[in-house]
């Protein structure tokens, strides 16, 4: 079975059958309050988001852990500070991203240490995301062959 993980067909594919694309992505944009971030990540389930702007460029991810963290007060959580910070104040500028044409192979060594890898065109459009159940199921498929 480990034969098939060496084959070179499965790492020199490229990734856009497992892109998800935007449209199913979920995502808040820099001038989002930090509440309306707060609930998207709730309600969508995630512990982390992409975060675009207006023209759907990439520019960080905001997570749970990072607004929990910008509520630390010495003493208490001040959920107050919710309303007056923006996503752009708290969220992570720097993430995994990878071309739309770049192949499994560097896909599935960014998900090592990452959940998702943002997919990026050519201008540094935000095309989607690709998890990584997505390639260990693609792992398994080949696999199982």
């Amino acid at each position: 079975m480990i034969q098939h993980l060496k084959n070179q067909s499965l790492m020199d594919k490229e990734i856009q059958s497992i892109i998800i694309p935007v449209e199913k992505v979920a995502h808040v944009q820099l001038a989002n309050p930090l509440e309306h971030a707060l609930l998207v990540l709730i309600k969508s389930g995630y512990t982390a988001i992409p975060v675009l702007d207006p023209t759907f460029k990439l520019h960080g991810l905001i997570s749970k852990s990072l607004i929990l963290d910008s509520l630390l007060g010495l003493e208490q959580i001040e959920v107050e500070r919710l309303a007056g910070l923006k996503v752009e104040d708290v969220m992570q500028p720097s993430l995994p991203t990878i071309h739309k044409e770049e192949t499994f192979a560097k896909a599935l060594t960014l998900s090592i240490n990452h959940p998702f890898i943002c997919v990026l065109d050519d201008d540094g459009s935000f095309l989607g995301i690709i998890i990584r159940s997505s390639i260990l199921k693609l792992i398994s498929k080949y696999m199982h062959q």
